[in-house]
């Protein structure tokens, strides 16, 4: 029997077709879990989308379904967990995305399923449309806990973030990952993809207070919160008023609706 409560984002902002046209700006939207997608002057990407079939029941609705994507520039998975990794949500979108990115290990199991997955190295940079994207490293490895994963090693090397500088601005996701020091010592970013959730393999509430007043004038767009119905599990049960009185700056602090528009304007 569940014994905690979970916090529960607004109700979900559905969006279609209209959101995948050309803007003169940036725009971000949490997809719910890990997810994100992103629109810079007209270029569309969305990263670790895990819109279908999950193997446990969710909070939200998903702010859109996978089939019905018009089209994409990139699709950008962090590691290989299915609630980033979704093989039925990308799947469903394979036939409207120009490209697949990962790092290394995971491009192997996306060209496993036959996605054309381009694999990188943590620090690799590439471009998609306006946007420079960098892997940023992740320590997440906790497979290597687990005699059912003994099949290999999982190495720092198999998981990432992303740094997406764009015309607008720098969005930074780390990604799944314990703190790390060079996540301390990044140069400022205007929007952070912002995980809270306090489990001993994610950053923990400890070390996300410390990253985001680290970066104090980085908007925080809240996630892995409010999504999978899972009371007694912490990675899925952040609450985000654990934040507002121990962040510098929290008004930027945004717990928003799954599919809620974020603007990012050049300034």
């Amino acid at each position: 029997m569940a014994t905690h409560k979970q916090a529960v984002p607004p109700p979900t902002v559905f969006f279609g077709e209209e959101a995948f046209q050309p803007i003169d700006h940036t725009e971000v939207r949490w997809l719910g879990s890990g997810g994100m997608f992103v629109n810079t002057r007209g270029t569309c990407i969305m990263m670790d989308p895990m819109l279908k079939d999950f193997d446990m029941p969710l909070l939200i609705d998903m702010p859109i379904a996978p089939e019905n994507i018009p089209h994409l520039d990139a699709v950008l998975i962090t590691h290989c967990d299915n609630d980033h990794y979704s093989v039925p949500s990308l799947h469903a979108m394979e036939h409207v995305s120009k490209a697949f990115h990962g790092p290394h290990y995971v491009a192997e199991l996306m060209q496993a399923e036959g996605f054309p997955a381009n694999g990188h190295t943590i620090g690799d940079s590439f471009e998609i449309g306006p946007a420079k994207i960098t892997l940023t490293p992740a320590d997440h490895a906790w497979q290597n806990e687990k005699t059912k994963y003994n099949y290999r090693v999982f190495r720092l090397e198999d998981y990432c973030g992303f740094w997406i500088e764009t015309p607008d601005g720098i969005i930074w996701a780390p990604g799944d990952s314990r703190l790390m020091k060079e996540h301390l010592e990044m140069p400022q970013p205007d929007v952070i993809l912002f995980d809270f959730s306090d489990n001993e393999w994610h950053i923990g509430l400890e070390g996300a207070i410390q990253m985001a007043n680290t970066y104090p004038e980085a908007h925080l767009i809240l996630c892995h919160w409010g999504t999978v119905d899972a009371p007694d599990l912490n990675v899925f049960n952040a609450d985000p008023q654990s934040l507002y009185d121990r962040v510098v700056n929290p008004e930027r602090i945004h717990a928003y609706a799954p599919g809620q528009p974020f603007s990012l304007k050049k300034s």
